[in-house]
């Protein structure tokens, strides 16, 4: 596992030596923000390395492992996870945002068309949820808005995981779909949207200033599948920030309680990627154009009729098998968004 390319394991070292002379400087705190800032970039370009050693480390070991037993399936099997994680590996360096190493909220929500929007977002849920799977992340659903008929209007994930806000960042936009609409009897081709918003999941390390005459706090019933899982009592929470008119949600804890102190976190954090999107459109308007959530910033469509094709609108990425795509494999299309 030579480096260079887009991982150029002499630049990252020499990046780390000159960022820990900075952080060693006894004047660096008398700018907390700057120094959060750098003691940030320092863990995170930390990490990139340990985890590039760990490769080395575990590609050496399995080396050795193949030269005594070749034809060992266990070998192989590790050999061909560990070439899939060496793949993934190359481009951690691409991941320099400074939320970039956290975990993240997602949340799809249904366009105009009703059951056929509502139906391609339970798709998307799907896919999301399955591409966290191959990941490893672990994925909660803290707030689900089921269609009258068929489908999700809308749903929020917080998935968690290393790195798990950097893969997703870029998957800000309006999703399409176009095929044979299985809810029409006359088979015609339907064109359908879903539009799916990111936000990091900060820690408490992060501060974000919120006043409370700033908030209204709803209270209602949460909808849930039936059975023992379902509610009794108006526990689900919504959170609006008046002057941003930001809204979050929370039914997936039991308490009123416990669901508006998560639900204070998502707000924290929503805040914090609207935060970083003002200072993305003062520094570069094209970059701030990527992260707008518009009906018309169109990222991606999955077309299943009358061909088969998923199409990024913005790299121009193409994959001719919708059906993998929507299984969860997305890491070529986030890979190519990242190197942008």
């Amino acid at each position: 596992m030579p480096s260079g390319g887009i991982f150029d394991l002499d630049r990252l070292k020499t990046e780390i030596s000159e960022i820990s002379e900075i952080s060693n400087d006894p004047n660096l705190w008398n700018n907390p923000d700057h120094a959060r800032e750098v003691m940030q970039k320092k863990a995170r370009l930390e990490k990139n390395l340990n985890d590039f050693m760990e490769l080395e480390s575990e590609y050496k070991t399995l080396s050795e492992l193949n030269e005594l037993e070749p034809e060992d399936v266990d070998v192989a099997a590790a050999t061909e996870k560990l070439a899939e994680k060496a793949h993934r590996a190359k481009f951690i360096t691409l991941f320099n945002e400074p939320a970039d190493g956290a975990g993240a909220f997602l949340f799809i929500q249904a366009g105009a068309g009703g059951t056929e929007a509502q139906d391609w977002t339970s798709m998307l849920a799907r896919m999301y949820a399955r591409w966290a799977e191959r990941h490893g992340f672990t994925l909660e659903t803290m707030e689900e808005h089921l269609g009258d008929t068929a489908g999700i209007k809308n749903i929020t994930y917080r998935i968690s995981g290393d790195r798990a806000y950097g893969w997703l960042r870029n998957e800000i936009g309006v999703h399409r779909l176009v095929r044979i609409s299985p809810f029409d009897s006359n088979a015609r081709r339907h064109t359908s949207f879903a539009s799916v918003d990111v936000w990091p999941d900060i820690d408490d390390s992060i501060e974000i200033e919120i006043n409370d005459k700033d908030l209204r706090i709803d209270t209602f019933r949460a909808q849930g599948a039936g059975g023992q899982h379902v509610n009794k009592t108006d526990s689900a929470v919504r959170i609006t920030h008046l002057p941003t008119n930001t809204v979050v949600q929370c039914q997936n804890e039991r308490s009123q309680l416990q669901n508006k102190e998560f639900a204070m976190k998502m707000l924290r954090s929503k805040l914090y990627e609207l935060e970083m999107q003002k200072r993305a459109a003062e520094a570069d308007a094209n970059k701030a154009a990527q992260k707008k959530i518009e009906w018309g910033s169109q990222i991606r469509s999955y077309v299943l009729q009358p061909y088969q094709l998923v199409k990024d609108l913005r790299t121009n990425l193409e994959n001719t098998n919708p059906a993998a795509v929507l299984d969860g494999d997305l890491d070529d299309f986030m890979l190519a968004m990242l190197q942008k």
